[in-house]
């Protein structure tokens, strides 16, 4: 089976798009191809990354003028199976169906819901673009051959359009942040990490404030690795009287994120309490799991039901920059204990939130195709 996986918004090798998806897929015996919008043309692991130029000056240009051009290269590969990832292509999915191909619509995120939170749309039409946005994807998703969500609550969601809808977690690859021996306490230095987009609804502002507090007790350092969006908002926290104990490492490549994992003695995940994260699996959450270091959570019900189930470290209000404090503080004074539930989460990674069992149903759902 020919299968050809369509982003018009992310990178070449990007982690669920290529690092998961294309190349188990082609492990699995399937030949893959991958179009993505400007990038290079080349293979790696057996996969066949297809660039196309785009050349947008905005955004609104790029989402005009890239489903298009994306089309075209779709076209020209012939596959038997498309599987696209953003929801600017849904009338590309569409356009294929009617040339008799086999689509699949990936759905990472809940889109009607990140779109009311969006700054580069004007608030005043935030939510007529999310309702709309929801009858698109309800129409397009109802005509595909089968729809794959990330979470549960996007897939019930999904399955009122689409009965063949499968939830494919974005759990850690088993082996890829796990180093043979854990780090032992005296080995660790004292850094807290953070890894993944940059932005005030991530908790930028409260990860840096916290330091503040916590370095009126103890020297602890925060490792960034991640890109800040807007780029302005680097300029804003720098003013931030925390940031002068924070390592800005900038985006990293999976070798390094594993190095800088290894080098850290608890990892944060503090989004605040948007409706769309607080029903989401944060790849960060198990991403540290997956490296063995515990984790500061924050206090959803879905996470806390995760981090307590796995005992695997402490959820907080991440609002909260004392209670945050307080958390980064017992870890750093309790360097034994943090120990065994890093050790507890890479477990809870091994039995039960690893890639390996996600891309297994990813195969069956391609097989019955």
């Amino acid at each position: 089976m020919n299968i050809c996986h369509l982003t018009s918004v992310h990178p070449a090798e990007d982690i669920r798009i290529f690092v998961k998806e294309c190349r188990y897929l082609q492990q699995s015996g399937f030949d893959t191809s991958l179009i993505v919008s400007n990038s290079e043309t080349y293979v790696k692991d057996g996969v066949k990354i297809v660039g196309v130029e785009v050349n947008a000056t905005n955004r609104y240009m790029r989402i005009l003028k890239g489903p298009m051009r994306v089309y075209k290269k779709a076209l020209e590969i012939d596959a038997d199976a498309y599987h696209f990832h953003d929801p600017e292509l849904l009338p590309v999915g569409l356009l294929l169906k009617r040339k008799g191909k086999k689509v699949i619509y990936d759905v990472h995120e809940d889109v009607p819901e990140q779109v009311l939170s969006k700054e580069w749309i004007p608030a005043f039409l935030r939510h007529s673009i999310s309702t709309l946005v929801k009858r698109i994807e309800r129409f397009a998703s109802s005509r595909f051959d089968a729809v794959v969500t990330a979470t549960p609550t996007i897939n019930d969601r999904f399955k009122t359009y689409n009965k063949n809808s499968v939830i494919i977690h974005n759990f850690p690859i088993t082996n890829e942040l796990i180093t043979e021996d854990l780090p032992s306490s005296q080995d660790q230095k004292k850094t807290a990490i953070y890894i993944g987009g940059i932005t005030k609804l991530r908790g930028i502002v409260e990860m840096v404030d916290a330091l503040e507090v916590v370095n009126q007790t103890a020297p602890v350092t925060l490792t960034l690795a991640g890109k800040f969006s807007p780029e302005s908002l680097e300029e804003q926290v720098k003013k931030q009287n925390g940031w002068k104990y924070v390592h800005n490492a900038g985006w990293l490549n999976r070798e390094q994120v594993k190095s800088y994992l290894g080098q850290a003695f608890v990892g944060l995940v503090l989004l605040h309490p948007e409706p769309r994260y607080t029903v989401s699996y944060p790849i960060k959450l198990f991403e540290y799991m997956s490296a063995g270091i515990p984790v500061i959570a924050s206090n959803f019900p879905l996470w806390k039901e995760i981090v307590e189930e796995s005992q695997c470290g402490l959820c907080v209000d991440p609002l909260n920059i004392e209670e945050i404090a307080k958390a980064i503080l017992w870890f750093n004074e309790n360097p034994e204990e943090a120990k065994r539930l890093g050790k507890n989460g890479r477990e809870a990674i091994l039995k039960k939130y690893s890639w390996e069992n996600e891309a297994a149903r990813l195969v069956e759902l391609y097989k019955n195709l």
